[in-house]
C-alpha cells in the first residue's frame, strides 16, 4: 500500500487524526477503508528507507561541495562557500526527515503490537492462539533488529552535522584561502565520518528491505 494511490483519502484521514488529536482515530479511519496497521507499518518503513536513501545523497553532495570549496582560490571562494552552505542545509533537512520517518515507524509499531497481543487473547482455540503468538514474537524480533539499525544510522548524523556546521561558521567569519586550508584535517575526518554514516545507512536499508519482505509474506 502506497499513499500515492489514496491521495484524497489520506488528506481526509489525516484531518480526522489532527482534529481528534488521537492516534486511535487515525488508525481507525484507515481500518474503515480496509487499510490496517500492518499495511501502514510497511508503508512507513518504506518511507523511512527512502528518507535514508535521500539523506545519503544529500550528505554526499555536501561533502563534494565542501571539497570543491577547499580547492577554490580567491575569486571563487564566496560562491563555493555559498554552495557548500546550501548543501549543509539540505543535509540537515534530510536528517530531520529521517528522524521523523523513523519516529513514525516506532509509533505504528507500538500500536500494531499492542493490538496484536490483545487480539491473541481473544482467540479461543489454543493451537491458533499459540501460532499467532509465535508469529508476533518473530515479527517483533525482526522489527527490533531493524529499528536498532535505523537508530544507529540516525545517531551518526548529528556528529557529522555538528562538524559541518562548525566548519561553515568558522569559514563564514573569515573566508580566505588561508582559512580554508586550515580545515583540511577537519575535512579528512569529516569524510571518514560521512563514509561511515553512509555504510550504516546501507545496513539499515537492507534491514528495512528484509523486514518489508517478511511483512508481505
Amino acid at each position: 500500500m502506497k499513499r500515492q494511490v489514496f491521495v484524497g483519502l489520506v488528506l481526509a484521514v489525516a484531518a480526522t487524526g489532527v482534529l481528534t488529536g488521537c492516534q486511535s482515530a487515525y488508525y481507525g479511519a484507515w481500518e474503515k477503508v480496509g487499510v490496517h496497521k500492518r499495511d501502514i507499518m510497511v508503508d512507513r518503513v518504506e518511507d523511512a528507507r527512502e528518507a535514508q536513501q535521500d539523506a545519503q545523497e544529500e550528505f554526499n553532495s555536501a561533502l563534494e561541495e565542501l571539497q570543491t570549496l577547499l580547492g577554490s582560490d580567491g575569486g571563487d571562494l564566496q560562491r563555493a562557500y555559498e554552495k557548500a552552505a546550501d548543501e549543509y542545509e539540505s543535509a540537515y533537512d534530510a536528517a530531520e526527515k529521517v528522524r521523523d520517518r523513523v519516529d513514525g515507524v516506532e509509533s505504528v509499531a507500538t500500536a500494531l503490537f499492542e493490538e496484536w497481543q490483545q487480539e491473541i487473547g481473544e482467540i479461543s482455540k489454543a493451537s491458533l492462539r499459540s501460532s499467532s503468538q509465535k508469529q508476533l514474537r518473530e515479527t517483533e524480533r525482526n522489527y527490533q533488529q531493524m529499528i536498532r539499525s535505523m537508530r544507529r544510522a540516525e545517531s551518526k548524523m548529528d556528529p557529522v552535522l555538528t562538524t559541518m556546521k562548525d566548519n561553515m561558521l568558522f569559514l563564514k567569519h573569515n573566508l580566505n584561502a588561508r582559512t580554508v586550508g586550515s580545515i583540511q584535517a577537519e575535512f579528512d575526518s569529516l569524510k571518514q565520518d560521512i563514509n561511515g554514516l553512509i555504510k550504516e545507512m546501507n545496513v539499515s536499508i537492507e534491514e528495512s528491505n528484509r523486514f518489508i519482505e517478511s511483512m508481505k509474506q
